[in-house]
């Protein structure tokens, strides 16, 4: 069973997210919040697997709310949502620990595979997705050198390449494809580099290529 705990300022919304979660066995809503002191102060006390955020609230926002999850080592995953496409609230929230992001107005089949993929392990954005992402805020990504930042010592020299490409928003299979790898290889480059550089996800793994300095914005 995944649970879930909703956050959102407005009661409709909320009303709409739980009664879409609890129409499946595989989810449950476990609580509410409708701030993110709020938000921060459930998630420690419920520890739902997943964490429906909304980024523009009063007070503490969503950001600063993900923020403070993220930080405090707990199991709970934060799924960004966000009224427009990769606006600089979504951009912001993927920084500071959240693990993908959707629209409000997404399918409700999206919304729940995306809670699913969210509580899995997974990251919701998509490789192209990705990819617009690094476009539009890819100006924003400081940059430093790698000498910067030792855990790209712990990387092979194929670790590093697969980590660089996926910074391009490579898929899996693109990176087989291009680099004559198995795609089940690619995979496991894949988990060994988000274990070695501490990431929780694909999505925290580009972020940390871009500050690192292993890749800039074109």
């Amino acid at each position: 069973m995944t649970t879930v705990l909703i956050v959102d300022d407005q009661a409709l919304q909320r009303l709409g997210f739980s009664m879409l979660i609890e129409q499946y066995p595989d989810l449950s809503t476990v609580g509410e919040a409708t701030h993110g002191v709020e938000a921060v102060r459930l998630t420690a006390e419920l520890r739902p697997d997943v964490v429906l955020m909304d980024v523009r609230m009063p007070g503490m926002d969503g950001i600063e709310a993900t923020r403070r999850i993220v930080q405090s080592g707990g199991r709970s995953r934060v799924l960004v949502l966000t009224t427009f496409d990769l606006d600089e609230y979504a951009y912001a929230a993927l920084r500071a620990g959240a693990s993908g992001f959707l629209l409000k107005d997404a399918l409700p089949e999206e919304l729940v595979a995306g809670i699913r993929a969210v509580a899995a392990g997974d990251a919701v954005i998509s490789p192209g997705l990705t990819r617009k992402l690094i476009d539009a805020f890819g100006d924003r990504m400081p940059g430093r050198t790698p000498e910067q930042d030792r855990r790209l010592d712990t990387l092979t020299d194929r670790e590093r390449e697969v980590l660089t490409v996926m910074a391009s928003g490579w898929s899996n299979t693109e990176i087989a494809e291009r680099l004559c790898l198995a795609e089940s290889t690619v995979k496991s480059h894949v988990s060994r580099i988000l274990a070695k550089i501490g990431a929780r996800d694909r999505v925290q793994a580009v972020i940390f290529a871009y500050d690192a300095g292993l890749v800039r914005p074109a």
